[in-house]
Order: C-alpha cells, then sequence, then structure tokens
C-alpha cells in the first residue's frame, strides 16, 4: 500500500475516543463543503430547469423559427406570404428539422355580453402540432381540425376563460377590424390550456386558420408565418443558416419576401434574462468554491499544528517534505470527498422532490412559471464534481507548504 495514504488513513480514522482540537474542525470543514457542494448543484439544476421551461414555453407559443413577411410600420400583422407544399416540402427535408407548418397570426377582439379583450387570433392548419398545448391542457380537448371541412372550434387560456367568464362548450364571437368593416366569427371552446406564461396566455386564441384566409379573401396558400421546430435547440445557429440558404433571397408569386426569424430574435428581452442568469450562477459558483477552500484549507492548517510531532519524528526517520504534505493532503481529500458526498445526496433529493412535487411556487406573471423548475442533469453534476475535488486540491497545496518550514528538531519538541 501506498505509505502517505496508509498513514493517511489510519490518522484519519483514529479519531474516535480522543479529544482533539482537530475534531470540531473536521466537522465544519465536512459541513462547509457538504453545504457549498448542496448550493452549486442545486443552483445548476434550477437554473438549467429555468431556462429550459421558459425556452420550451416560448418555443411552444412561436416554434424555434419563422417565415414571415414584411411589418407594415405600426402594425403588429406581417403581410402574408404565399407558402406552398414545394417549399414546405423543402424546408422539412432538411437535416434536423422536425416540423414545419402554416400558421396565421392576426389581432382580434374577444367580446362577451359583460366583457371585451384584445387577443392574438392564431390560425393553425390540420398538421398542426398539437403537442405543446396537450400537454398544457386543463379542461376539454383540443380543437379538431381537418382537411375537409372549415372547423369552428377553438381553444383558450384558461386565464383568459377566467376574465371572459368563459368555460368549455360555451360559444364566443371574435371580432375583425378589415378595411374598416367589422367582422365576426362565433366560435365554440373545446378546450382550456395554462402554461403559466401568462404573456401569451392572456392573448392567444387557437383555431382554424381558414376563417382568415375567407375573411381577407387569400388562396389557401397564404399565411403570415411558417412555424418551423427542429430536433434539438443547440443546433439553432446551424440551422438557421441551412434554412436560410432555401428561402433567402426569394420571393412569393406576389413578390413579398421571406423573412427568417429564430426564436431569439422573436423574443430577444426574455434570452437576454436568461443569458444573465448564468452570471448570477457564475458568482454563486465562485462564492461557494471560496467558502469551502477557505473551510477546508483552515481545517488543513489544524491538522498539521495538531501532528507537529509526528512532523519532526517522520522528518528525523528521512522522510522528505512532500511525502509528508501529501499524507496531510490525503487525509483534507478523504474529509473533501465526505463532504461532497453528502452535498450530493441532499442536493439531489431536494432537486426531486421539486420536480415531482413543486414544493416552492412562484409567482407565474413576474417567472412565468408556476413554480421553481429544477432539472436534473447527470452530466452536469459530474462534471461539477469534477471541478469541486480539482479546484480542492489545488486550494490544499498551499498550506502544506507550511511543512517545508519546520524544523524536525522543534518539532519533536513542541507541544
Amino acid at each position: 500500500m501506498n505509505f502517505e495514504l496508509f498513514i493517511a488513513k489510519r490518522l484519519h480514522y483514529e479519531q474516535k475516543g480522543k479529544k482533539r482540537v482537530s475534531k470540531t474542525a473536521v466537522k465544519i470543514a465536512v459541513l462547509g463543503t457538504a453545504i457549498g457542494t448542496a448550493v452549486m448543484i442545486i443552483a445548476m439544476c434550477v437554473i438549467t430547469g429555468f431556462k429550459n421551461e421558459i425556452r420550451e414555453k416560448l418555443i411552444g407559443f412561436s416554434s424555434h423559427y419563422q417565415i414571415c413577411g414584411l411589418s407594415e410600420r405600426g402594425s403588429i400583422d406581417c403581410r402574408p406570404i404565399s407558402v406552398d407544399s414545394l417549399l414546405l416540402s423543402k424546408i422539412q427535408r432538411i437535416d434536423g428539422i422536425k416540423h414545419a407548418q402554416r400558421v396565421c397570426n392576426y389581432g382580434a377582439i374577444l367580446k362577451t355580453e359583460e366583457d371585451v379583450q384584445g387577443i392574438i387570433f392564431k390560425g393553425v392548419d390540420s398538421d398542426y402540432n398539437w403537442n405543446f398545448f396537450e400537454n398544457s391542457i386543463v379542461d376539454g380537448r383540443i380543437a379538431d381540425i381537418s382537411k375537409d371541412s372549415l372547423s369552428k372550434e377553438a381553444v383558450i387560456s384558461s386565464r383568459l376563460a377566467q376574465k371572459m367568464n368563459l368555460s368549455v362548450g360555451d360559444k364566443m364571437r371574435i371580432y375583425f377590424v378589415l378595411d374598416g368593416k367589422i367582422r365576426v366569427r362565433p366560435l365554440t371552446i373545446t378546450g382550456l390550456y395554462n402554461t403559466g406564461f401568462t404573456d401569451f396566455d392572456d392573448k392567444i386564441v387557437i383555431a382554424d386558420l381558414r376563417h382568415l384566409q375567407r375573411l381577407n379573401s387569400w388562396s389557401e396558400d397564404k399565411v403570415t408565418h411558417v412555424e418551423i421546430q427542429i430536433a434539438d435547440f443547440n443546433t439553432l445557429d446551424e440551422h438557421y443558416d441551412k434554412i436560410f440558404r432555401t428561402i433567402g433571397n426569394r420571393f412569393d408569386e406576389d413578390g413579398n419576401p421571406y423573412i427568417l426569424k429564430s426564436v431569439k430574435e422573436l423574443s430577444p428581452q426574455i434570452f437576454a434574462w436568461l443569458e444573465m442568469l448564468d452570471i448570477n450562477v457564475a458568482i454563486i459558483l465562485i462564492l461557494m468554491i471560496c467558502v469551502a477552500g477557505f473551510t477546508i484549507a483552515s481545517s488543513l492548517l489544524i491538522l498539521i499544528l495538531e501532528r507537529t510531532n509526528m512532523i519532526g519524528i517522520l522528518f528525523a526517520l528521512g522522510e522528505n517534505s512532500w511525502s509528508i504534505r501529501k499524507i496531510f493532503l490525503y487525509q483534507s481529500l478523504f474529509l473533501v470527498g465526505k463532504g461532497m458526498l453528502i452535498g450530493n445526496i441532499i442536493s439531489i433529493a431536494l432537486c426531486w422532490l421539486q420536480m415531482q412535487f413543486h414544493l416552492i411556487p412562484l409567482d407565474p406573471e413576474t417567472y412565468y412559471v408556476d413554480h421553481v423548475p429544477a432539472e436534473i442533469v447527470p452530466s452536469t453534476i459530474i462534471l461539477l464534481n469534477i471541478g469541486i475535488a480539482t479546484i480542492s486540491t489545488l486550494i490544499l497545496i498551499a498550506p502544506t507548504y507550511i511543512i517545508k518550514n519546520i524544523s524536525p528538531a522543534e518539532a519533536i519538541r513542541f507541544e
């Protein structure tokens, strides 16, 4: 067995039954490392979960990319573009593209006998990917939109339904202002969704896009947007270039250019806010590493001072300073390992409980989610543990230099 490791184990496990100052220091070192490790892992899991939750909601409402026309000055509505099945199939054949779908977004008014609410009417086709809204349905079902006939069903948010005193099965009237004239479309509510993303929940009403096409006398190819979904968000920039090469510098049959926008361009303020969270995580990691490092380094100094006699004897027997330093490094790493193990168990357990039971709530109007999201990513936790162990080892090397300055004769007489 390695000599230094053997001595370190003996020193580490001989504490029972002996009153030593180092016993308290050891407990503090283990506790400090455990708390630091737990806080760092929880911070990473919460920030990762929060960013992914917000990002998935943005993508659910607007997809990874949108192809649209130019917007008129002062208008939220884009000029309609012609998107035929040939162009749609070209986009869907791009490697990594998960789905492409035609939609129409149009400003409208939802009116009941008591209330009036401005909304965005989102018209969707029969091939619309409902996965995001199916997972958010709290009452009823999604609208049945088929190719054969115009559907008069609609899905709205539970927040909007509550404001307007509506429920599943009720009929509502959507008013459109077209060329100075008011046109109305009666629709039946089949489902209520709740994503917690209040900025969108308060506005979006989803129904058949053919309502807008008929109101505006558009052909079946005319839409305001094409939503494109990809398999991996991390390839967002890469796929932007691929899609742009397909539709860039191209015009539809009416001479309208195709404009490509990513979800980051559609919601720049939210993504800038999410990027700022990374700075918060970095600050937390630095502070916790400093606290844990200072605690374990202080404990190591106490261990060295308490074993000054042993150090003098080892010097007298011919051991060099590096060999003796390794003994205390091993002993300190035992403490770091124990603290990290406790910290991992505590943090992963707390994150799992939060994921399952949503114990800590949040205000969705402020944070866009109704609970603290957490996501346990094994690779991230493993890398974080490797980083903690590496940095701790480097920090611990410095205090051991005091051993080089210890005189064997004085050390043996030390009390």
